[in-house]
């Protein structure tokens, strides 16, 4: 009987490089700025030469530290203001500098002074838009939006949008071309969720009972994260659930109204705030609930990784958040601004530990479907070719 002949299978050529400048706004806490920490090395294992260039310091920009680690090049610009004299100077020189082949802005700032002055020189950008904003109208915040929708369609920016409903809205603001604005949601690293965290000792380290109930929110404490809302049920919450608690992981400017805000209610004691954290994974290990009442999102990460971590879901029915669950199999939806409905959502949760753990498997199915990082890291760097290709393009 004859030997058959194997052919040896050819090596998977290496990627061709690309070199990318990032420009973000800072590098503060910010759902932004941890998404970068967690993909540029995946990036750069997919060929990507990545350099990252900040307009500005916040809160010392700690993830800066943890991209440099990463043997990845950070350098701040130190600028103020928008207007700013020398501003746009500064970008483009910095820009000029790196000589990369294409510029990924993220952030309002970012999105306006890298997208012109990236054009200036001849170099393709791609944009991400993380919110749906809102502003008041005639408010400065406003006509700085309306700034930005204008320069990332006249400059013909590829804009990348987190959302299906992200989209929507910056295509009304900006009328922008359909064919150069597509959504690719955020990934997150689903092994960090795999399991074996501690439960019983994060919860004495959070002064939790092993037996008391925990609802949990992770988010920058401001007004549109709707916290209050949330503190507002606990009074009808606790009526039926004596046992349980409310675990807040952020800091930010609402903290204090939020403090004050337990006492008016009479449920301080029942209220934990844990301030900012880096170790989420471990937190999301003790509840048993994760509420998420906001008022305005985009595609919040932190909820995929409550899904990640087996978690049954609470959260408002706003921007992206219908489009990242399965509504009544993952997660429960309710209107925004409305407590009555939130402490019933959450109360049929808490009440139903079976029907909860099926939602929690519901939701880790779910994370890992349509949000694995690696699976969006390769699709982005698809996004920068095509980019370069339409530029290239007559």
């Amino acid at each position: 009987m004859s030997t058959p002949h194997l052919r040896a299978t050819p090596p998977v050529p290496a990627p061709a490089s690309l070199r990318v400048l990032y420009l973000i706004d800072s590098l503060g806490a910010g759902g932004a700025e941890r998404l970068m920490v967690e993909y540029l090395p995946r990036l750069a294992a997919r060929g990507v030469e990545p350099t990252v260039v900040t307009i500005q310091s916040r809160d010392g920009n700690p993830a800066a530290a943890e991209i440099e680690a990463a043997g990845i090049p950070v350098t701040n610009l130190g600028i103020i203001r928008l207007r700013e004299r020398g501003a746009l100077r500064r970008v483009t020189a910095a820009i000029e500098s790196a000589a990369p082949e294409l510029v990924h802005t993220q952030l309002e700032f970012s999105n306006i002074l890298g997208t012109i002055a990236a054009r200036r020189l001849g170099i393709p950008t791609v944009t991400t838009i993380h919110t749906i904003d809102r502003p008041r109208r005639w408010s400065r915040d406003a006509a700085r939006y309306r700034l930005m929708a204008w320069v990332l369609k006249a400059r013909r920016a590829r804009v990348v949008s987190v959302s299906r409903s992200a989209r929507a809205h910056f295509m009304g603001r900006s009328r922008a071309r359909r064919d150069r604005v597509v959504t690719l949601h955020n990934g997150i690293d689903l092994s960090r969720f795999s399991g074996g965290t501690a439960r019983q000792e994060t919860r004495r380290e959070l002064g939790v009972g092993a037996g008391d109930l925990v609802a949990m929110t992770v988010a920058v404490l401001r007004p549109p994260k709707g916290i209050a809302d949330m503190i507002a049920a606990l009074p009808e919450l606790a009526a039926v659930h004596p046992s349980l608690r409310y675990v807040v992981v952020g800091d930010g400017p609402d903290h204090g109204r939020l403090v004050d805000a337990a006492a008016s209610h009479g449920v301080s004691e029942r209220v934990v705030f844990t301030g900012a954290r880096s170790d989420i994974a471990r937190l999301l290990a003790a509840a048993d609930v994760f509420v998420l009442p906001s008022h305005t999102e985009a595609l919040p990460t932190v909820l995929i990784e409550a899904m990640a971590a087996g978690l049954p879901v609470v959260a408002t029915e706003v921007g992206g958040i219908p489009e990242m669950v399965e509504r009544g199999t993952s997660a429960l939806l309710v209107p925004a601004h409305s407590p009555a409905l939130l402490a019933d959502a959450v109360g049929r949760v808490l009440s139903a530990p079976i029907q909860a753990a099926a939602m929690g498997r519901a939701g880790r199915r779910v994370a890992a479907e349509r949000f694995d990082i690696d699976r969006q890291a390769a699709r982005l760097v698809e996004e920068y070719r095509i980019a370069m290709a339409t530029e290239a393009s007559p």
